[in-house]
């Protein structure tokens, strides 16, 4: 008798994951994922409990590997500004070196489902409003180490979060990190974040 395969939890939301990131949650049925992933519509329920349940552990997993997460690792005894300016530079070369051109699965699934699913509107609204945040609380970091000027920080934070949406919308057409970069550089250096001694 067949060894009875073992259930992979991670490999089934990574799977997911790259399915939802490609063509869209509403693409992406229930129908479809679990015919993706070799198992029956039950099975799918008795493993996730519903889509959206699933979409949310899709999204905490997505989370842990986005380029811009070593933005919560600044330590104070770090350089903010120039930390900050090398971060969005991995985010333009990341996005940039993606085949695929897939943009990032937050910022698309905002686009497509905020104000339209409720519950997982709040969620997704909620991680842009926490990386403003991470924004802010960087920035003022940055103005008590005299590396920034603490005028009107709030709106700066609003304007780096701004940026780091529009690198991966931007991405899905400009394919060379390079310009990324250049273009990303020049709305640093006009919010006082980027500073030509960064030589980045």
């Amino acid at each position: 008798m067949g060894r009875v395969k073992t259930f992979d939890r991670d490999m089934a939301v990574k799977v997911a994951m790259n399915e939802i990131w490609q063509h869209g949650f509403e693409a992406c049925s229930v129908k479809y994922l679990s015919e993706t992933l070799g198992m029956t519509r039950s099975s799918f329920y008795n493993a996730f409990g519903s889509r959206d349940e699933l979409f949310l552990e899709v999204l905490q997993t997505y989370f842990e590997q986005t380029p811009d997460r070593e933005l919560e690792y600044i330590k104070k005894t770090d350089p903010v500004l120039k930390t900050i300016c090398e971060v969005f530079k991995t985010v333009c070369f990341v996005r940039a070196s993606d085949n695929e051109h897939k943009g990032c699965l937050a910022i698309n699934s905002v686009i497509e489902l905020v104000g339209i699913d409720e519950g997982i509107s709040d969620v997704l609204s909620n991680a842009v409003i926490k990386s403003m945040q991470r924004f802010e609380s960087l920035l003022k970091l940055a103005a008590e180490k005299e590396e920034l000027n603490s005028t009107d920080i709030s709106a700066k934070a609003m304007a780096l979060q701004n940026t780091l949406i529009g690198i991966n919308v931007l991405c899905k057409v400009v394919h060379d990190g390079e310009e990324l970069w250049r273009s990303t550089k020049e709305t640093l250096l006009g919010l006082e974040v980027y500073k030509p001694s960064f030589q980045l």
